[in-house]
């Protein structure tokens, strides 16, 4: 199983919004990326080479509500580290997630499945989390 990343979507508040910004960040080159200070110590489990690598699950409204899967980590300006990611967010069954700062490992056991194109992919991620917590998603 695949090692994951979680990390708050920052000044989103909507999965479209979250969408866009993704598609804005694509618009300059083949993958999105966003850049951190540190390179996560166990980045190997996390881009694995031509095998299915780990995601960035992101945090909106203390909900894990979609993923954007990881191709690979590279230099950025300033020494910082880029995570390239796949212009796409898959969308995930909501899961509660306490906010927190910067990135957290999720192992891939403990990672939501993704909704697909479903009922429950409409539904907002506020709702969707309820509904999953009451069993009934």
């Amino acid at each position: 199983m695949p090692l994951h990343l979680t990390k708050v979507a920052y000044g989103c508040d909507s999965v479209d919004y979250l969408r866009e910004r993704l598609a804005l960040r694509a618009a300059h080159g083949p993958t999105a990326f966003l850049t951190t200070r540190y390179l996560p110590k166990r980045h190997e489990e996390i881009a694995a080479d031509g095998i299915e690598g780990g995601s960035l699950f992101w945090i909106i409204k203390h909900q894990l509500v979609g993923r954007s899967p990881i191709l690979k980590f590279g230099e950025a300006e300033g020494g910082r580290v880029a995570i390239h990611l796949a212009p796409e967010l898959i969308l995930v069954q909501p899961r509660p997630k306490r906010a927190h700062q910067g990135w957290r490992y999720l192992e891939g056991k403990d990672a939501p499945a993704d909704l697909g194109s479903g009922d429950m992919a409409s539904l907002p991620a506020e709702l969707a989390g309820k509904l999953a917590e009451l069993g009934l998603a």
